[in-house]
C-alpha cells in the first residue's frame, strides 16, 4: 500500500542509543483523532516498518520508535516515549511520558502505558489496563481487563493482574501468580507485609504469618486447614477461601521473604 499518509524528513533526524538513524515524520493528511492537521509534525520513526501507513495510528512529540517496533491499527505514541525492538503497540493502545515498550513486549486494546513505566520481554498489557508511574512489567507477565500496576510495582514471570485489581507502591507480583478481581496488592514487598485488600476480608501476609479478617494463623496452617475449621471460622470463609487460596498462596511463595511479624486488626482484639 503507497504511504500517503505521512513522509520521513530527511533533514530532520536523531541518532537512537545503539546508532540507528531515526527521521522526523510529517502529516500529509488530517488524523482527526489525534487533532493532527496535514503538515503537522510528529515524531521519529526509523522506517516506514515502524508505522502502519493505514489507520489512525501516530506518532508524536518527540517519541522514538525504531528496530522492528511497529505502531498500528488506532494507536499513538507520544511524549518522549521509546518504542523498540520487536515492540508492538496496537489498536486503541497509548503508550506516552517517558515509558518504554520493548523487547517481545505488547500493548494492545485500550491500554495505556505512561510515566517512567517500562513493559519488556514477552510482557503484554492489553484490555483496558493502565501501567503507570516507574511500574515495571516483564518477563510472560500480563495485566488486563481494567488492572493497574503503578507506583514501583513490579509484575513479572508468569504472573497475570486482571479484572479490577490493582498493584502498587513497591509490591512485586511474579512467578505464576494470579491477582485478579477487585484484589489490591499494596505496600512494599521487600521490607513489609503484603496487604490485599477490596474482597471480603483484608489479607495481610508477612513471612510465617497471614491474617485474614480477624483470623491469624500461620501460613502453613492456612493452607493445612480444612474445610470444616474453615468453616468453623465464618459461614461464608469457605466460599471465600476456595476462591482466593490460589492468589493468596502464589503471593506467599513469591514473597517469602523475613517481613515484620504482624498483629490482627485492633477491631478484633476485643471479639
Amino acid at each position: 500500500m503507497p504511504n500517503l499518509k505521512y513522509e520521513l524528513l530527511a533533514d530532520d533526524t536523531v541518532k537512537s542509543w545503539d546508532g540507528r538513524t531515526l527521521f522526523r515524520i510529517k502529516a500529509l493528511v488530517a488524523i482527526a483523532a489525534f487533532g493532527v492537521s496535514a503538515g503537522d509534525l510528529g515524531g521519529y520513526i526509523e522506517a516506514e516498518k515502524n508505522l502502519q501507513v493505514s489507520g489512525d495510528a501516530w506518532v508524536s512529540g518527540n517519541a522514538w520508535v525504531s528496530g522492528d517496533a511497529l505502531v498500528s491499527g488506532d494507536a499513538l505514541v507520544s511524549g518522549d516515549a521509546l518504542v523498540y525492538g520487536n515492540a508492538q503497540v496496537s489498536g486503541n493502545a497509548q503508550v506516552s511520558g517517558d515509558a518504554w515498550v520493548y523487547d517481545n513486549a505488547w500493548v494492545s486494546g485500550n491500554a495505556q502505558v505512561s510515566g517512567d513505566a517500562r513493559v519488556y520481554d514477552n510482557a503484554q498489557v492489553y484490555d483496558n489496563a493502565w501501567v503507570s508511574g516507574n511500574a515495571r512489567v516483564s518477563g510472560n507477565a500480563r495485566v488486563s481487563g481494567d488492572a493497574q500496576v503503578y507506583g514501583n510495582a513490579q509484575v513479572s514471570g508468569n504472573a497475570l493482574v486482571s479484572g479490577n485489581a490493582w498493584v502498587s507502591g513497591n509490591a512485586q507480583v511474579s512467578g505464576d501468580a494470579l491477582v485478579s478481581g477487585d484484589a489490591q496488592v499494596s505496600g512494599d514487598a521487600l521490607v513489609s507485609p503484603v496487604t490485599i485488600t477490596g474482597l471480603t476480608w483484608t489479607v495481610t501476609i508477612a513471612d510465617q504469618e497471614m491474617v485474614i479478617g480477624c483470623q491469624h494463623h500461620e501460613i502453613s496452617a492456612w493452607l493445612a486447614f480444612s474445610d470444616r475449621e474453615i468453616i468453623a471460622m465464618d459461614r461464608q470463609a469457605l466460599k471465600f477461601w476456595r476462591a482466593y487460596k490460589p492468589v493468596i498462596e502464589a503471593i506467599c511463595a513469591d514473597t517469602g521473604r523475613p517481613f515484620a511479624k504482624v498483629d490482627a486488626p485492633a477491631e478484633c482484639a476485643a471479639a
